[in-house]
């Protein structure tokens, strides 16, 4: 199970993880909430269908990362499709950002959890129900666009000159890390699969 996600009877999902990969894991989504950010969360006493329609911000952020985790939803061939795309962001945007954060949340979470009950033991084995593994399916997704956009991936061609990357190149840990993330999203997925 070392390295890779397997399927557990009834849903679910579980990965053996050492003390360094917890760690790695619990900072990466800690950073993806970063970037996300706060959201704008209505108070308490908001009343919860002005709640429903409040609206979100209509320009793609200035961020790479950021675009890339929330994309137009049309192209911007013509001024009709950019004011539709504008639309569709100010409508959704607010709810995607708010479940990117908790499926990262939910990544934290779990890591928590499990480094609190091994302490001082270098590892364990990490299992998750069928909805966290969905959660963490999602924040594995946005993890490698993340980084994949930081290195300025754009085809698998790119994808393949990362392996070849000399240990001195200062890109190499976050190549690493990509590269890690992409095997245990695919296991994932593998124990996903019916």
């Amino acid at each position: 199970m070392a390295g890779h996600f397997e399927a557990l009877p009834g849903g679910g999902a579980a990965v053996a993880l050492d003390d360094v990969e917890i760690s790695i894991l619990r900072s990466l989504a800690v950073q993806l909430m970063e970037l996300i950010g706060p959201g704008d969360e209505p108070a308490a006493d908001a009343d919860p269908l002005a709640a429903l329609f409040a609206e979100g911000p209509s320009e793609p952020p200035s961020d790479p990362a950021l675009r890339r985790l929330f994309p137009d939803a049309y192209g911007d061939d013509s001024e009709e499709l950019r004011a539709a795309a504008s639309d569709f962001r100010r409508y959704t945007e607010n709810d995607l950002r708010a479940r990117k954060r908790e499926d990262a949340l939910v990544v934290v979470r779990a890591l928590d959890s499990l480094s609190a009950e091994v302490e001082g033991e270098g590892g364990a084995v990490l299992k998750l129900g069928p909805d966290e593994s969905r959660a963490w399916l999602g924040a594995l997704n946005d993890l490698r666009l993340t980084i994949g956009t930081r290195l300025e991936v754009t085809d698998d061609e790119q994808s393949e000159e990362l392996y070849r990357l000399p240990d001195s190149d200062p890109r190499k840990p976050m190549v690493m890390a990509y590269l890690w993330l992409g095997a245990l999203q695919e296991s994932l997925v593998a124990t996903l699969m019916p």
